[in-house]
């Protein structure tokens, strides 16, 4: 894998993902390469390739035996080289892990839980309303999401700041939240179907065996901070989307149905995220360009979700867009976003509550950008008309 990688960066750069963090210069770098360099280098990061169309995306994501994430799923990836179920294994070891937060996200649950996500955004909101504003991000966005695990915020915050030392130090409260929970569902074990850790406990692998403990402690821990990412990105994107969007602002505030669509729309405009990847199994050839086994490949949703051979006007809002359910902001394949239904959930009841319970807002600050391999908006400064 080293000689791989070492050969890698002897090719020529096609860009740089660490010129800019603003979307406008990232989303206009993505028009270029769709355009002109569909399977592009870079050496950073140790190294990787690319791809901005949608069709490439799509195929990628959908061919698990080519493309692999059991070496490399996310660029930049945690140098310790931990890797943890399920986004960073692939079938069949993947597989029982999917099941068990699979069956936690039926419909009905989901039901049941919409209004006590909606009594919650309302108390977190309630204070920035007081003030007149703030930061719909970290105040509203983050807290809304954090209810569950402070230690994961800090992470997060640790994380987006680079700062190792932090970062490793509330990893370890994490795994430790992890499995202390996972003992308490050992000791007296939760419906299944409504909570994760006692899924989990239920599952085998492929040879009929109890999943193993530090990798199920592992599980529970990454499930703690994947659904704290992506909201208050999205949540930013929305805001200063509908800061400058005052017209859809009122429309969506005087007819709330249409909030469903919106979001779905907007999650095809603003995907928070730019470096989800894959491993090549074996030679392949894109466009062209050949990629080597072990070279990382990452999936740049982003780009593919507004790629014009798919969706007309694709960085333009357009509400009840057609082909809307082509979009691939939750990823495609065996690894598409584990908590889709719920998320989408959160982002619609975060905006719905917002819209509800204020008459206006609009950005009044300025504006903090995502690091690799976020994309998006982690500080949006609003005032806010109650």
């Amino acid at each position: 894998m080293a000689e791989v990688l070492a050969s890698s960066s002897q090719k020529p750069n096609d860009f740089d993902p660490l010129e800019s963090n603003d979307p406008g210069h990232i989303y206009a770098e993505y028009d270029k390469l769709r355009a002109m360099c569909p399977v592009a280098f870079t050496d950073r990061y140790n190294g990787y390739w690319l791809l901005s169309r949608h069709e490439d995306v799509k195929s990628v994501a959908l061919d698990g035996a080519t493309y692999i994430s059991s070496v490399k799923a996310v660029v930049p990836s945690d140098p310790r080289g931990i890797r943890r179920p399920p986004l960073n294994f692939d079938a069949p070891a993947h597989t029982p892990y999917r099941t068990a937060l699979d069956r936690t996200l039926k419909p009905t649950r989901l039901k049941r839980l919409e209004k006590t996500l909606e009594a919650h955004a309302e108390k977190e909101l309630a204070p920035m309303l007081e003030a007149g504003g703030g930061d719909i991000c970290m105040e509203y966005g983050a807290s809304y999401t954090e209810g569950l695990a402070a230690s994961a915020a800090g992470w997060i915050k640790a994380w987006r700041a680079q700062d190792g030392d932090a970062t490793t130090a509330f990893s370890a409260k994490l795994y430790k939240t992890a499995e202390t929970l996972l003992e308490s569902r050992r000791q007296n074990p939760r419906c299944p179907e409504d909570d994760p850790a006692s899924s989990l406990l239920l599952e085998k692998d492929a040879d009929g065996t109890f999943l193993d403990n530090s990798q199920l402690i592992a599980c529970l821990r990454q499930s703690l901070v994947v659904g704290m990412v992506a909201p208050p990105l999205l949540i930013g994107a929305i805001c200063n989307h509908l800061s400058k969007d005052q017209e859809l602002q009122t429309q969506l505030r005087s007819d709330l149905s249409l909030i469903p669509a919106a979001t779905e729309e907007f999650i095809r405009l603003y995907t928070p995220y730019r470096g989800f990847s894959r491993t090549a199994s074996r030679t392949v050839s894109l466009h062209g360009r050949e990629i080597n086994p072990g070279e990382p490949i990452t999936l740049s949703y982003a780009a593919a979700n507004r790629d014009p051979l798919v969706f007309s006007d694709p960085g333009k809002f357009i509400l009840n867009r057609e082909n809307l359910t082509s979009h691939l902001g939750f990823g495609r394949g065996r690894h598409r976003c584990a908590g889709m239904p719920l998320a989408r959930m959160m982002i619609q009841v975060a905006l719905r509550v917002l819209l509800k319970k204020s008459k206006g807002f609009e950005v009044n600050g300025s504006l903090e950008y995502a690091r690799m391999p976020e994309m998006g908006i982690i500080s949006c400064p609003l005032s806010i008309k109650p």
